[in-house]
């Protein structure tokens, strides 16, 4: 089972790979939205924003979060760094419900260009 420190390190990875990406990727990721990613079996929440290509963690909370982000990642912490250590397809992960991905409808559709 990963660690917080482990799920922490892959938001940081995944956030410097948006932010190297380039073209509909970097497109797709360039919007200002809020974020929660919740790790369901270490039953803790990474809150904070989706802004200028890049992730910015702003707290990690226990359990689930307080207030309904506008882009919402539900996942175990080890699909997380397989995800992004790029051992987990997103897409298939998504299809199969070991991922969740919610979001207005304008924004998923933006983001999947991500998948």
């Amino acid at each position: 089972m990963a660690t917080i420190e482990e799920c922490r390190t892959a938001l940081d990875k995944l956030s410097d790979n948006l932010a190297g990406a380039e073209g509909d990727v970097r497109s797709a990721a360039a919007l200002d939205r809020s974020l929660s990613c919740r790790i369901t079996d270490l039953d803790i929440t990474f809150v904070g924003r989706l802004k200028d290509g890049r992730i910015e963690v702003v707290d990690t909370l226990q359990g689930p979060p307080l207030e309904k982000a506008q882009i919402r990642l539900t996942m175990k912490g080890d699909d997380l760094v397989s995800m992004v250590n790029g051992d987990l397809n997103f897409a298939k992960a998504w299809g199969s419900g070991r991922v969740k991905l919610e979001a207005g409808l304008r924004d998923l559709f933006r983001l999947r260009t991500l998948l």
